[in-house]
């Protein structure tokens, strides 16, 4: 958690905008607990982690349009057998992350 909030406060300082990704929720075998974080700044610059690397890229595509907009959002992510090959957590389990505006 140092590792963001450092970072964080990296990007603050030169006038950044950030979103924060965060996990609220869990279900099954997921990768990270709920409160696992991770920052997203305008430039597209990341720090930290909700899945291992299962579905930040998409997190990141998201935490732009909620900079762009001012808009939260709460996004699922899992896996079915019919979207193996879409963005989800190959290890089954399912995860909620809601994606804000640091102010």
């Amino acid at each position: 958690m140092k590792e963001i909030v450092d970072q964080v406060e990296r990007w603050r300082k030169r006038g950044e905008k950030i979103a924060i990704a965060t996990v609220v929720a869990t279900r099954r075998s997921a990768p990270r607990p709920a409160g696992a974080k991770f920052a997203v700044s305008e430039t597209g610059a990341i720090c930290g982690s909700v899945s291992g690397g299962c579905v930040e890229s998409d997190v990141v595509e998201q935490a732009q349009d909620v900079l762009a907009s001012g808009v939260p959002k709460l996004l699922s992510y899992g896996i079915s057998d019919d979207d193996a090959l879409d963005i989800g957590l190959p290890c089954g389990g399912e995860i909620d992350v809601f994606i804000e505006r640091f102010e």
